[in-house]
């Protein structure tokens, strides 16, 4: 979705970041000297707090941060946002002045990483959700997220009373393919194995910036009964939330319609007070994309030497790249997910990364 997506930390226009970023002088710390491993990333204009893979990215950084005893700011870790795809190559610029290795998470800030990091061939960049060939300073991660949305789907199957779940997309491409195609694949073969006949309710948005379009698709599905739908549209789904809160807000607490989150654990947009008064939850668990994983694991390597420069770096279930939250999932539910999850890993299930036409 990014559905996305992009990253590296920042302030809304260039000349805010001027004020509040970094200066062209190299930084030094309070003994004179310049740190090492200082990492920046670039947001795509959806913001560091965007319940997405920018704010995934940033607890990655926070958490490198903590264990190299590094700070925010320029001799640091640090963020530019950027608000349009103008101010891609002039924050890359600007933080590679300043910074080791430099982020841009999401695919459209390939084409910006590309040529930027031709200009300082001696920094490290990487690009999150895309893959850049041929250059060793750049390094590509990527996310096996099919496989963790399979794991929503086991869930979904589990959880539905109506038999009847969605999926709301943000624009075609492969990265949200992975989630469409993870997603329908759990709920077929689970309900399969359970002796259900379960309905999916499949549409896109056309971007993933439209939340009152995934509004309009959410309040049509849970109209036709669904009572779980999962989103896979970025900053759109936020949407999806606000319709099932208002769904939610007239009915009791026990008659939820559910939804199931992306990218990072969405329950906190879950909150809502019930018609019986009740205060409750919507969100039955969230598809994690381990954005923070992997720039954490790339930040680390880069900090020892070895940054993994030329490579594309897959992130899956095996390395806790992906994951489910347990969320409000039920114990039978869970059980059944964590079963799923052994088989994949072990290859015993094949979780596609296309939806079938």
């Amino acid at each position: 979705m990014n559905l996305k997506k992009v990253v590296i930390f920042g302030v809304a226009t260039l000349s805010a970041f001027a004020m509040t970023a970094c200066s062209n002088k190299t930084a030094t710390n309070s003994n004179g000297k310049k740190n090492k491993g200082t990492v920046a990333l670039i947001t795509d204009g959806n913001g560091v707090n965007d319940h997405s893979f920018n704010e995934s990215a940033w607890n990655g950084f926070l958490a490198y941060g903590k264990e190299h005893n590094l700070t925010k700011g320029s001799n640091g870790y640090q963020y530019f946002q950027t608000s349009g795809a103008a101010e891609f190559v002039p924050n890359l610029e600007q933080a590679a002045k300043n910074y080791d290795t430099i982020y841009g998470i999401g695919y459209q800030l390939k084409d910006a990483v590309s040529t930027v990091a031709k200009k300082y061939p001696k920094k490290n960049f990487a690009i999150v959700d895309d893959v850049i060939k041929g250059q060793k300073n750049v390094v590509s991660a990527n996310f096996l997220s099919n496989q963790a949305a399979y794991l929503a789907g086991v869930t979904a199957a589990y959880e539905t009373k109506t038999n009847v779940v969605g999926f709301i997309g943000g624009a075609h491409g492969d990265i949200v393919d992975l989630f469409d195609a993870g997603f329908t694949k759990g709920v077929n073969d689970t309900a399969k194995k359970l002796g259900k006949k379960i309905t999916i309710l499949n549409q896109y948005i056309g971007n993933f910036n439209s939340s009152d379009k995934a509004k309009s698709i959410a309040q049509t599905m849970y109209a036709k009964k669904a009572d779980i739908v999962m989103h896979a549209a970025g900053g759109a789904g936020d949407g999806l939330f606000e319709e099932a809160k208002a769904i939610n807000q007239t009915k009791k607490a026990s008659d939820k319609v559910w939804v199931i989150g992306v990218d990072t654990d969405q329950s906190n947009l879950g909150n809502y007070k019930s018609k019986d008064g009740k205060k409750s939850n919507f969100v039955l668990t969230s598809v994690i994309t381990g954005v923070n994983v992997a720039v954490k694991d790339i930040a680390d390597r880069a900090y020892e030497g070895k940054f993994p420069g030329g490579k594309n770096s897959v992130y899956g279930l095996d390395t806790n790249g992906v994951s489910i939250t347990k969320g409000q999932i039920s114990s039978k539910a869970w059980k059944a997910s964590r079963t799923a999850r052994t088989a994949i890993i072990n290859g015993k299930i094949s979780v596609p990364k296309h939806p079938s036409k």
